[in-house]
């Protein structure tokens, strides 16, 4: 049973229905949408769905042992992070030719950084050197989607909902995505598993969520205007 005072316990629960809200909520406003929007809500939808499953068994796996869910954290990370990174080529594919290498170069960013933050969670290896190669991987989509190809693209052919989710979706990644390697930091401790428990479930909140929002505004307004 979930004990009212264990408050990491209850961000479990909290992020668990915000989640399953969320995807009803994504999946019921595809109706709005139109074109290769109505795509972009699916996934949106997909990562928070999937991000549901994998929070009711986290609370599981936290409420029994008080331990960190590491395994699970990081299967759910690997599903939902590349399709946020879906998410910006879809954008850019809707109003524009895009290369089959833009997507590949942020996917494998995506996944330099999660592997590499899992490597030093688990202790596969050193723990500051995984972090340290996982910010790069970070760094390198930052670089991409603001001064790369991504970013050129966007302004050169964007209109004005895709630029606008577009712009949003960076910010998140930029400022958003900033809290996970402060939970990793504070992972980093003896007695840490709370601390970094209730920062990335907050960091979870707002990036799965938020960057479905985002989404769903521009594919609403997009449509409204069509």
């Amino acid at each position: 049973m979930l004990d009212p005072q264990d408050y990491v316990g209850v961000t479990f629960w909290i992020i668990s229905a915000a989640m399953v809200a969320a995807t009803y909520f994504f999946t019921v406003e595809r109706d709005r949408a139109v074109g290769k929007w109505k795509t972009s809500l699916t996934v949106a939808a997909m990562v928070t769905g999937i991000a549901a499953i994998h929070y009711f068994y986290m609370r599981g796996v936290w409420i029994e042992t008080n331990a960190s869910p590491t395994v699970f954290r990081y299967v759910d990370w690997l599903l939902t992070v590349p399709l946020q990174i879906v998410e910006f080529y879809l954008i850019l594919a809707a109003i524009a030719v895009v290369r089959a290498a833009l997507f590949w170069k942020l996917m494998i960013g995506s996944l330099v950084m999660l592997i590499f933050g899992y490597l030093g969670e688990v202790g596969a290896m050193d723990y500051w050197i995984a972090f340290i190669i996982g910010m790069a991987g970070w760094l390198y989509i930052i670089y991409e989607i603001f001064i790369g190809e991504a970013s050129q693209i966007s302004a050169s052919q964007g209109t004005a909902a895709s630029q606008a989710a577009f712009n949003a979706l960076r910010i998140i990644v930029t400022v958003g995505w900033a809290i996970y390697p402060i939970g990793y930091v504070l992972g980093a401790g003896a007695e840490g598993a709370a601390g970094l428990n209730i920062v990335y479930n907050l960091a979870d909140f707002v990036n799965k969520i938020a960057f479905g929002v985002v989404i769903w505004a521009a594919a609403t307004s997009s449509s409204e205007s069509a």
